[in-house]
């Protein structure tokens, strides 16, 4: 199981409008299996996304009206709370207070200076996803924002990230990754108006590794998923673009092999 330092992104979560169809998807798209809803009144019918019986995301239905269709990213930190004085400090603002969640971990909400919303995990008994950059689970997280600069100076604030620069060639200019103790744990995009309309805000987004992008863009394509970027190749593999039935956006990428 990986450990999850401080800083370090750790869970993903699909807030879904049909957990049920969404479940249905992602078992075809991912091969994942969806597990049976937990106790309501506890855990809100929180379901899990398993790879060969190990984690690697969560599911659950929509809590109230007006909530976005998306997956969430959640970051480890060691103290919620502490996490909740940095961010306000920083100039960000507190979406769901820190809350104990039974007794696995404590959780909170919080949107940067720009508007996109994250999550932090202070782990207890769940540390987060069992399995990563492996087929079928997460491979990255990214914020994608229209005012890099400020941000720039909030993440570092609140996580003690580094903003450096992609180490392959041909990334653009724009593009930044977030570092921690020089290891890199996310990155940040500068959105524009050629590839982002105006009415879509700042967010994070997710992404997952696949063993076969295209293979895996058609076969979205046939179970109702948008694509919003064809597949294309990256100098570290072939990245698509996808919005999932219910209207979660996510990526999926081909890693490159290596050698």
């Amino acid at each position: 199981m990986p450990e999850y330092t401080p800083g370090t992104p750790s869970w993903v979560e699909l807030s879904s409008p049909d957990a049920e169809a969404s479940a249905a998807f992602y078992g075809e798209l991912m091969g994942w299996k969806a597990t049976e809803p937990g106790p309501t009144e506890e855990t809100g019918g929180y379901r899990m996304f398993q790879q060969d019986g190990q984690n690697v995301g969560g599911l659950m239905g929509h809590m109230q009206e007006g909530q976005p269709t998306a997956w969430a990213t959640y970051v480890s930190v060691a103290d919620a709370d502490e996490t909740a004085d940095k961010v306000k400090a920083a100039g960000g603002s507190v979406v769901v207070e820190p809350m104990d969640v039974t007794d696995i971990g404590r959780m909170a909400f919080f949107a940067d200076p720009t508007g996109a919303v994250f999550g932090v995990w202070q782990p207890k008994t769940f540390t987060g996803a069992d399995l990563v950059n492996a087929p079928n689970s997460l491979c990255w997280n990214e914020v994608l924002t229209r005012d890099a600069e400020t941000d720039k100076v909030f993440y570092p604030a609140v996580f003690a990230w580094e903003a450096g620069r992609p180490t392959f060639e041909g990334a653009p200019e724009s593009y930044t990754v977030w570092e921690l103790d020089g290891y890199p744990v996310g990155g940040m995009m500068q959105m524009t108006d050629e590839y982002f309309p105006a009415e879509v805000p700042p967010h994070w987004s997710v992404c997952f590794a696949v063993a076969d992008c295209d293979a895996t863009t058609a076969k979205a394509k046939e179970l109702g998923a948008t694509v919003t970027m064809e597949p294309m190749d990256m100098p570290i593999g072939r990245f698509a673009g996808l919005v999932d039935p219910q209207g979660a956006p996510l990526a999926v990428m081909q890693m490159a092999e290596s050698g």
